[in-house]
């Protein structure tokens, strides 16, 4: 069978995930990479039609239209969960709240993230890449508009500089491709933004100076391991990462948004959405 090399090394995670495993590992993901295609082809082969795509003026259209919360909002701020149903209250936080508890009680069920870490960790990342994989959209929490700066802002003060950097910047690569990683403009965002949608220039500066910055290949490789972490039969756990958040987090002794850091205010916000002032 005839396999696109490009699209199978992109889905290992990009060359640099590939130099770093062993024969045997290539060789099993190559079989199970050809199963996968061809499995596709034989559904394909079913008579399905090839989708329409939106563009632009057609989803803004649709945008305006809504009702109820609007689309930038974070979860906690939508009464009911993802299924539609009203999610009742939240749990409540202990008095000196953990990153732990946060993914339990206000990230979960963070199967993305869980995901696309548990996809760095095997690929043999770097541990800052790691972290920053499952942290890279617990943000959505609290607000989806630009959520590279606001989720690298929101853990900076804990946190190596390497993996804020990561975060913020992973919003700008997605939208561009990278050969060198095996990253390729995703279809998904075409069904999101537009067949005709084109970066805003505010991205393509900040691309074109991430670009030339030394610690680009760090937040590639999250848009890599972001990329392709939607698998719905994954089974995943925050189980293994709670020795690298003890190691990449500093946790306050006073808990999470009582240190009177400068991102305090943040996390109180994720903690209690429902108050009024």
């Amino acid at each position: 069978m005839d396999i696109d090399r490009r699209k199978f090394i992109a889905s290992l995670g990009g060359a640099s995930a590939v130099a770093l495993m062993t024969s045997e590992q290539k060789a099993d993901a190559l079989e199970a990479y050809m199963e996968e295609t061809l499995d596709a082809a034989i559904a394909q082969q079913g008579g399905q039609q090839p989708e329409k795509y939106p563009t632009m003026a057609e989803i803004e259209e649709q945008n305006a239209r809504r009702t109820g919360i609007r689309r930038g909002g974070g979860n906690v701020f939508n009464a009911n969960g993802r299924d539609g149903k009203p999610r009742g209250l939240l749990p409540k936080l202990s008095s000196r709240p953990t990153l732990v508890e946060f993914f339990e009680k206000r990230f979960a069920p963070a199967n993305h993230v869980l995901q696309s870490a548990t996809r760095a960790l095997k690929t043999g990342m770097p541990e800052e890449v790691v972290f920053a994989c499952l942290m890279h959209d617990t943000v959505h929490a609290l607000v989806k508009v630009d959520h590279g700066w606001w989720g690298a802002q929101i853990i900076e003060p804990y946190t190596d500089p390497k993996v804020s950097f990561a975060i913020r910047h992973h919003q700008t690569l997605r939208f561009y491709p990278d050969e060198k990683f095996g990253y390729e403009y995703p279809e998904s965002y075409i069904r999101t933004f537009g067949e005709d949608y084109k970066p805003e220039p505010y991205l393509e500066q900040n691309y074109k100076w991430v670009r030339n910055h030394k610690w680009y290949d760090l937040p590639r490789l999250v848009t890599v391991n972001d990329l392709y972490s939607f698998d719905p039969n994954s089974k995943v756990s925050l189980d293994p990462f709670i020795d690298i958040i003890g190691r990449q987090f500093k946790q306050p002794k006073e808990g999470i948004g009582y240190d009177n850091s400068p991102v305090s205010h943040m996390w109180r916000t994720i903690m209690f959405p429902d108050r009024p002032l």
